[in-house]
């Protein structure tokens, strides 16, 4: 446990030593000496402001984001025991709650109070108000200025509001904070229903958009601030939630009142959501490409002794995501991911001699691994062609995956035979792994998890389930005796995701037809894939999947979820859809990756139990503040 401890501080130490990159906005006001000097000048100001930002920053953290910790896609195996070693706030909160840990009196991700790896948003949404109320005080600061430094902490106050929204549904609105003298019942806030909430997330957003730059010119200076395709971008998604079945006619939370009466979530679907969503998915996308957004280009360093084409393709994939402000990154934070070691095989001998270069502790379930298609863009269990019922029987690499699998190498068969993005995001047994030295895909490195390299050296530093997320690290990083990591900032919303947003909501509201299919293929066709009709016309046991509503909505959830794999989405994707409870409801499997023998290893095995309810739907209010302001009512089911 001491080891775990060393190597979680070592952690958080890192994470703060990679966010020193624009340190202007990681500043926190101490709220605030006086208001007279924060806002004394337009530096001063404008100094408040990027404290604003520090909120937005930290949730770069992935351990923060129950989009990905909570998503079913990866599993942490080593449950810390002192929760005091990550910054006070237990670093695996969001991976205990699927073990069942989540808890009323003292809750994980708590973002109400700020406890076990939340953060305090109220705090974060009072820092905004602040702005807003002062930002007219600098007398060198020009309107134009003072106009966009406003749109940006508006953005801000919506986004913070939006996180509450989707962790805890319906919330108090703190347009202006309260004053000093405020009465014990002005201080007794009530929840507001889930239309409302989302009503003035939006109408913020609105007036922020408005006074926002469309991109950002000056990147040395400004890099990470908000622009108005950034805000259209997330007006877009918070109307997409609010159509979702979370939160537009959920039986299961219609009789969650306040104490007045007030009904908290709609009585009703309504269908008119998702127009709105559409329109703001179109208007999103519009702005993108005006802004120049474009699927990314693969920007290669020197080294490369030789690179196929299957190479180039899955580093494309990859680089989409890792190569930081390219194109396609529509939103990015400018803190960068500090867990490649986490996420990394120990692919050289010389990694796994250095005890602290690689953990592997990040763990893709093998649920998560199969949810990847065929090589003919088709689920593995519908396509015709492919061995679904004998996918965990042994096979050696051959010549037709040469640069995915190490030939002659005995793996799984359920390896063979899988899309590009199968290959880019995923690495297994067997997988070639483009880079950490190795830069030669004739001759490259490879993971060898039954006795080589990536064998579990202890309890302590291993994959519990034999597969890694290859997606979050770039090829270029390197673990070692002098490990050397290509590091990157950590995007929130690619082009990509946003097009199959506009796909799920021209779906919903029109059903299928050529224009939802285009915006599918659009994605499909970067990953070296064939359209959606003719790839289930030809392979699909259901040809007819995609010419019905709720076919084509289930190939749009899965597609969405292989686009955005690992990147912290599919969970808020998920809840919102009210899929998360099926997708947890079996156990997370592995391999047995302690032995050291081939027929040993590929032996399934549950990895970790999971524990998920309707109730882990929305997240409780701890029960103090229940108790302190007795206008809340506890989250239904808690």
């Amino acid at each position: 446990m001491q080891k775990i401890s060393k190597l979680f501080v070592g952690l958080a130490l890192s994470i703060c030593m990679l966010s020193s990159c624009n340190k202007y906005l990681d500043v926190v006001p101490d709220d605030v000496a006086t208001l007279e000097s924060a806002f004394a000048n337009a530096n001063e100001a404008q100094a408040y402001l990027f404290g604003c930002y520090a909120t937005l920053q930290a949730l770069s953290d992935i351990r923060r984001n129950a989009g990905f910790t909570t998503s079913g896609e990866m599993m942490f195996p080593y449950p810390l025991q002192d929760q005091t070693t990550l910054g006070g706030n237990g670093g695996d909160a969001g991976f205990s709650i699927l073990r069942g840990l989540q808890n009323s009196a003292n809750p994980l991700l708590n973002y109400w109070d700020g406890y076990n790896m939340g953060i305090n948003m109220w705090q974060a949404i009072r820092r905004c108000n602040i702005f807003l109320e002062n930002a007219h005080i600098p007398r060198d600061l020009p309107e134009y200025q003072r106009k966009r430094w406003e749109a940006e902490a508006k953005f801000l106050k919506a986004y913070y509001h939006y996180w509450l929204i989707r962790m805890y549904g319906p919330t108090p609105i703190v347009d202006v904070n309260l004053p000093v003298n405020a009465s014990i019942d002005e201080v007794r806030v009530k929840q507001q229903p889930v239309d409302s909430c989302f009503n003035y997330v939006v109408r913020l957003l609105d007036e922020a958009i408005a006074d926002l730059p469309p991109v950002i010119q000056n990147l040395a200076a400004e890099q990470g601030r908000i622009s108005s395709t950034i805000a259209k971008a997330v007006k877009a998604e918070v109307l997409a939630t609010a159509a979702s079945p979370l939160f537009n006619g959920n039986r299961d939370y219609i009789s969650m009142k306040r104490k007045d009466g007030t009904m908290l979530f709609p009585q009703a679907y309504d269908e008119t959501k998702w127009q709105k969503a559409m329109i703001a998915c179109r208007e999103a996308i519009e702005a993108a490409t005006t802004s120049s957004a474009d699927l990314y280009q693969l920007r290669l360093s020197g080294g490369i002794v030789h690179m196929s084409d299957e190479t180039r393709r899955m580093l494309t994939i990859q680089g989409a995501f890792v190569d930081s402000w390219n194109p396609e990154q529509i939103w990015t934070l400018n803190s960068q991911f500090g867990w490649q070691y986490m996420a990394s095989p120990r692919v050289t001998a010389e990694a796994a001699a250095n005890v602290f270069a690689v953990y592997s502790n990040l763990s893709v379930p093998i649920g998560q691994s199969e949810l990847f298609y065929t090589d003919h863009g088709v689920p593995i269990g519908e396509d015709r062609t492919w061995d679904y019922k004998n996918r965990y029987k042994l096979q050696a690499g051959d010549e037709a995956h040469k640069y995915y699998i190490k030939q002659n190498y005995v793996t799984v068969k359920g390896n063979f035979n899988r899309e590009p993005r199968y290959y880019a995001d995923v690495a297994f047994d067997g997988s070639v792994w483009f880079g950490s030295g190795g830069l030669d895909d004739n001759n490259p490195n490879y993971i060898n998890a039954v006795n080589g390299p990536a064998a579990p050296p202890d309890q302590l530093r291993y994959n519990a389930t034999g597969y890694w997320a290859k997606k979050l690290v770039p090829y270029q990083t390197t673990f070692g005796q002098n490990s050397v990591q290509q590091n990157y900032s950590w995007p929130f919303m690619r082009l990509t995701s946003l097009w199959l947003l506009y796909a799920e909501c021209i779906n919903e509201v029109n059903g299928p037809g050529a224009d939802v299919y285009n915006w599918i293929d659009k994605v499909r066709e970067r990953a070296g894939l064939g359209g959606v009709v003719n790839a289930w016309a030809q392979y699909s046991t259901n040809p007819n999947k995609p010419t019905t509503k709720d076919g084509l909505r289930a190939i749009i959830h899965q597609e969405r979820r292989i686009e955005t794999a690992f990147e912290g989405q599919a969970g808020w994707d998920l809840r919102r859809w009210k899929e998360l409870q099926n997708v947890l409801s079996t156990p997370l499997q592995g391999w047995n990756v302690f032995s050291r023998k081939t027929e040993g290893y590929y032996q399934l095995r549950i990895a970790q139990q999971t524990v998920f309810g309707v109730r882990n739907y929305l997240y409780p209010i701890q029960d103090f503040d229940i108790l302190a302001n007795p206008n809340l009512v506890q989250t239904l089911y808690w």
